[in-house]
């Protein structure tokens, strides 16, 4: 039996639960490990061996460690590849690179207004932490703009990549998840015909619904 690889984090980070959705996908066996940060693990020295800036996640699998969430998730999907959702990363080079295409723009059009709406709206309040009213103004603003592409784009295919289930399209669960269940900023996805179909389909695969049960009932932090 294969040794599980070992993920850091809590499923309440947005970047850990992209790489849970990932594994579960791909039906590859994990265990999942807090990280302590209100004592500090983040910043001890065999912490920062696997995450060098004492972030979340970082990935073992066996000799191998990563941290970055999207890059891990490559990797599980390569390395795994035939096991679970086998056109998870694509089945061609074509495919492969349309869905980095989606991926890049999920990484650089869509992650930064998003996760700056998640902190603001759903992280911040618990952190007495008073908003920004300028920077969520300006942060929908901006995803408006990127929402009103995919809204054309999937007018054209089931999902992001084509007409199946992707990275591509896996990447964009974890903050979409908070900015439509959390916060008052659903409506930017479920107002566009086309975008609230694709939320619908993506977030009711088994893959998430089980990391949102782990969300809802998180382990306890490390001793």
């Amino acid at each position: 039996m294969a040794t599980p690889v070992k993920v850091y984090g809590s499923p309440i980070s947005t970047a850990v639960s992209r790489v849970l959705v990932c594994l579960l996908e791909k039906e590859v066996q994990f265990k999942l490990i807090s990280v302590n940060f209100s004592k500090g693990e983040h910043k001890k020295p065999d912490f920062l061996k696997l995450q060098p800036f004492g972030q979340v996640p970082a990935f073992q699998d066996e000799a191998i460690t990563l941290f970055e969430s999207r890059a891990i998730c490559r990797y599980i999907s390569e390395k795994y590849a035939k096991q679970g959702n086998k056109g998870l990363f694509g089945m061609g080079p074509l495919e492969k690179a349309s869905i980095d295409q989606w991926l890049e723009a999920e990484g650089q059009s869509f992650n930064p207004p998003s996760s700056a709406l998640v902190f603001q709206l759903a992280f911040a309040p618990k952190m007495n932490i008073k908003h920004d009213e300028g920077l969520i103004k300006q942060s929908e603003e901006k995803l408006a703009k990127v929402l009103d592409v995919y809204e054309r784009r999937l007018g054209e295919s089931r999902f992001l990549a084509g007409e199946e289930f992707t990275l591509a399209d896996l990447s964009h669960l974890p903050n979409t998840q908070y900015l439509v269940n959390v916060t008052d900023k659903g409506g930017l996805f479920t107002s566009r015909k086309n975008v609230g179909r694709w939320w619908n389909e993506i977030s009711s695969r088994s893959s998430w619904k089980k990391v949102v049960q782990m969300q809802n009932s998180p382990p306890p932090a490390s001793a």
